[in-house]
């Protein structure tokens, strides 16, 4: 009896150790995650992913993850509706639907949890567009456009336990016909861009260029805002690589007339051209941009071409366009905001008509997408913001 009592126990002992290793092996399969601002009608919801070392995406146990206040169920045209805080311990998130911004804590499994006192009032109507750098934050509030009030750019600021305090004083109103696409800091927190969509009146295209006080509050650049280059301004970002070089897509030139625009952003703020600016990529609606962490690589999403450019970035910030990529869900989706995970290995793209996220290999300015792409995001999504850890 005492043997079989010994071999049954070392039998059960032997299945609970594999179990264990199948189970470690599981877990160190993932090596980051990815998060999308579903904006659900009524109560808003996050999505979260596993993100494994395939570049592959499974939903995280227990997503989607409440954010605190209401999505607008629509489709909103924006980039940089969530983000993370600068210690990366923190999700901050538009909730359009409710003029509010969520702040939510990044658990360590991935999972999330909101803060305590989130979500906060937006300081304006349908927020779009966040930005974040170390304890300060920015957001681009669209605004109504059947009063037409409550178009700006409001500040805050975000303490080490993830509470967001309003920025006395920072509140920049925009005109009704602003219709922001983007804000966002360069990577020393010294200069702050907004892009102003507009209308259809070329008068209406503008970029909106400060300087960030010590204070946090902002200085209008000499000169601002200023024409943008093209028609439709729209996604932006800065080059990790130098913090006074900008990139701005420009969506609304019309069929096969997509560019995006390089510039140069002065201590002041001021901005110029660089090189032979705006450089065409042949696409329609180039909307959304996003930029290899080492700077040499620039990626804009077309939305009208269902199809990504990807441009080499020189070393004195002009570009050379190299290849698009077409989605292989084909035409008719609605891809949207784009980020590539901390490696800069794998680009992810949140579509808005096919309710996923397409994910491809990066191999310098080549991308290939991936063989389970695309990653369904649950039902109810109309998203419009993405980030990756």
């Amino acid at each position: 009896m005492r043997i079989v009592f010994r071999l049954i126990g070392t039998v059960g002992l032997a299945t609970l150790m594999l179990g264990m290793a199948v189970g470690t092996s599981a877990a160190s399969d993932v090596t980051g995650h990815v998060y999308v601002n579903d904006n659900t009608a009524g109560n808003n919801t996050i999505a979260g992913f596993d993100r494994h070392t395939d570049g592959s995406l499974t939903p995280i146990a227990g997503s989607p993850f409440a954010a605190g206040g209401q999505g607008t169920g629509t489709l909103v045209g924006s980039q940089g509706a969530l983000q993370v805080s600068g210690d990366g311990r923190y999700l901050l998130a538009a909730d359009a639907g409710s003029n509010q911004i969520s702040v939510l804590r990044i658990r360590p499994d991935g999972t999330l949890a909101r803060v305590q006192g989130s979500p906060v009032y937006s300081g304006g109507f349908e927020p779009v567009s966040i930005a974040a750098r170390g304890h300060l934050v920015y957001v681009a509030n669209e605004g109504n456009k059947v009063t037409g009030t409550g178009s700006n750019y409001t500040g805050f600021t975000l303490n080490a336990g993830g509470h967001l305090t309003p920025l006395s004083g920072s509140t920049i109103s925009l005109p009704s016909t602003a219709n922001p696409g983007d804000i966002l800091f360069n990577s020393t927190g010294t200069s702050l861009i907004g892009v102003e969509v507009g209308t259809s009146d070329p008068s209406t295209f503008l970029i909106d260029s400060f300087v960030v006080g010590r204070d946090g509050r902002l200085t209008a650049a000499p000169g601002s805002p200023f024409a943008a280059q093209a028609a439709g301004p729209f996604g932006s970002e800065f080059s990790p690589a130098d913090p006074t070089h900008l990139y701005v897509s420009n969506a609304h030139g019309g069929a096969g007339n997509g560019s995006v625009s390089a510039l140069a952003v002065a201590g002041n703020g001021a901005i110029t051209s660089i090189g032979t600016s705006p450089y065409p990529d042949g696409q329609t609606a180039p909307c959304w941009v996003e930029i290899s962490h080492d700077g040499s690589y620039l990626f804009t999403v077309n939305t009208g071409s269902t199809s990504i450019s990807s441009y080499h970035i020189n070393a004195d910030g002009s570009l050379n366009y190299l290849t698009t990529t077409a989605f292989k869900s084909g035409a008719g989706i609605r891809p949207f905001d784009a980020r590539l995970d901390p490696s800069g290995a794998w680009l992810y793209v949140v579509d808005a008509a096919l309710d996923a996220v397409s994910g491809f290999a990066v191999s310098g300015g080549s991308l290939t997408e991936l063989s389970g792409s695309a990653f369904p995001l649950p039902a109810g999504a109309t998203p419009f913001g993405i980030v990756a850890i």
